[in-house]
């Protein structure tokens, strides 16, 4: 009865919040003409479009602040440059625009290499029918395939989106010949969302995009291999300079107990995530952590990454991952795992 008056309140929360979302101020501000005219015969050819709407933008009036009060300082247009996030957030803008578009939604990135110092667990394997003398290899190779298409835009006067996206991770034991080189695990995470644009300044970070929505997650096996669940999240994106930051929280939607793989998982991956994303000059450095807190810092996950250009190539990055903790992939969620791999991006969070 307790799990299911949780449920009731956290979905009448999440209802809440769509109301406010919706009824929130509109992200785009208008831009002021005469920034544009002045920029435009300063002769910059080397402006983007990011940078052009950020000074401008920069000189129309202040946004809500919703804990500043009415004596918010202005930013110099002259002195400002584009965020990683509203820079994103402009380029998908203008490929919204254009109809049957696919753009990316998680990192896209191939780890040729990606070692587990504490090996990843071969007994699920052989209990499931496989062969007993199966053995994972410590190094393996990893990728995922992130992407998103626009579903409906402009809704309720330009208060909201609607998107829908898949991501595929993959764990490919790309060097164990020994056993055909199988694929050790895939998860798959179809999911879809209502997007608003905001733009609150919260000490001095600005809220510049908020999203509610429901993702489905498994890894299509069956038997004792099986994972899945069902989420329903909101997540609040904040920037501010060269920072970016998503809290992400979520709760778990309740299934059968006899159809439940997993039923400790929240045990592992938590009720929300942090992450914290820096870029400077091509290279973006990020830092995930959920469940620290929740579990008593025992059954938690920490995420370092850092994407780098790679000479002057602009199609790919280098690409290094860090995780250390619970919950990288379905297969392996109640398993500790310490990994660092090596490979190629060719998105990620900010770029």
């Amino acid at each position: 009865m307790f799990q299911t008056s949780l449920h009731r309140r956290a979905l009448t929360c999440c209802l809440l919040s769509l109301t406010v979302l919706l009824y929130a101020p509109v992200a785009i501000a208008d831009l002021d003409e005469d920034c544009v005219l002045r920029e435009v015969r300063s002769g910059d050819l080397t402006m983007t479009l990011a940078e052009l709407r950020s000074r401008c933008r920069a000189a129309a009036p202040a946004s809500h602040d919703a804990f500043a009060g009415d004596d918010t300082k202005s930013i110099d247009p002259e002195n400002a440059e584009p965020s990683p996030v509203e820079e994103r957030l402009t380029i998908e803008q203008e490929l919204v625009d254009r109809p049957f578009t696919i753009m990316a939604h998680k990192p896209n990135y191939f780890l040729a290499a990606a070692y587990n110092e504490r090996g990843w667990a071969s007994e699920p394997f052989q209990q499931a029918g496989g062969p007993d003398d199966y053995r994972n290899d410590d190094v393996e190779a990893q990728f995922e395939i992130s992407l998103k298409v626009p579903l409906a835009v402009d809704l309720f006067g330009g208060r909201m989106d609607v998107f829908g996206a898949y991501t595929n991770r993959s764990f490919w034991q790309m060097y164990n010949d020994d056993f055909s080189r199988p694929f050790r695990e895939t998860n798959h995470e179809p999911e879809l969302w209502g997007q608003f644009p905001n733009d609150w300044n919260i000490w001095g970070f600005t809220n510049s995009v908020n999203r509610i929505g429901i993702v489905h997650q498994s890894n299509g096996r069956g038997g004792s291999l099986s994972r899945s669940w069902n989420r329903v999240y909101a997540n609040f994106i904040f920037e501010k300079g060269r920072w970016a930051i998503s809290l992400k929280p979520w709760i778990r939607l309740p299934e059968d107990a006899d159809k439940d793989d997993n039923p400790d998982i929240t045990d592992y991956l938590g009720h929300g995530e942090l992450r914290v994303l820096y870029r400077r000059q091509g290279h973006v450095f990020g830092l995930m952590t959920r469940n620290q807190v929740e579990s008593g810092f025992d059954e938690g996950a920490l995420e370092l990454s850092w994407s780098f250009p790679v000479f002057d190539y602009p199609y790919l990055k280098g690409y290094i991952q860090y995780f250390h903790g619970y919950g990288e992939s379905l297969i392996d969620y109640d398993r500790r795992v310490n990994r660092i791999g090596i490979g190629i991006a060719l998105t990620d969070w900010l770029d």
